[in-house]
């Protein structure tokens, strides 16, 4: 059994950034989450399985900042499913983000 991974890009208005932020953590199946204006990464952030409470709190306060500051931007998301089979059947590993080197908040 192995996993697969890809990326979606979704855009986004400044007062919708936390709102789909939230909405994809609590899809479970995000892996990464990569917030871009233009061609340019502005935040990345790594989730894990059970990022919740304490943990998440401080990924929404950065988001909410980056909300206050952009007005137009985009989120490129890497999901992560279980696909049943070999190893050696399971998809290769993800490409990059869609743009740019991101930057740590």
């Amino acid at each position: 059994m192995g996993t697969r991974t890809w990326w979606e890009t979704t855009k986004v208005q400044g007062g919708e950034l936390v709102d789909k932020v939230k909405q994809l953590v609590h899809e479970g199946n995000v892996r990464r989450i990569v917030i871009q204006q233009g061609d340019r990464s502005i935040a990345e952030f790594p989730l894990t399985v059970g990022v919740v409470g304490v943990v998440f709190a401080p990924i929404l306060a950065a988001v909410g900042a980056l909300a206050a500051l952009v007005t137009d931007c985009s989120i490129a998301v890497e999901r992560e499913e279980t696909v049943a089979g070999t190893a050696s059947e399971a998809a290769p590993p993800a490409p990059p983000p869609p743009s740019g080197d991101p930057v740590a908040p």
